[in-house]
């Protein structure tokens, strides 16, 4: 799974594991997922969303400093998939 296909399906994840009430299709690729401006989520969101993305794409996320740059957004997430893909 790549391109479009995997960003949607980043983005139902996100939904469904975060509980957002959110429709995936009104979330960006490029909007930033944590603090203002953004989603607007917190470091608790960001566990959950580990744990989903690890369950729904086998993505493993090391440490603090890699999931900070690897959970900027839906397209930071899925060029880590591509990548490790």
């Amino acid at each position: 799974m790549q391109g479009e296909e995997l960003r949607k399906k980043i983005k139902e994840v996100m939904v469904e594991e975060l509980m957002l009430e959110q429709d995936p299709s009104e979330i960006s690729d490029h909007v930033p997922i944590f603090g203002g401006g953004g989603l607007g989520l917190d470091s608790v969101d960001a566990l959950q969303l580990v744990v989903g993305l690890e369950k729904h794409f086998g993505l493993k996320v090391g440490n603090s400093d890699e999931a900070k740059g690897i959970l900027e957004s839906v397209e930071t997430i899925a060029k880590e998939i591509e990548k490790s893909a």
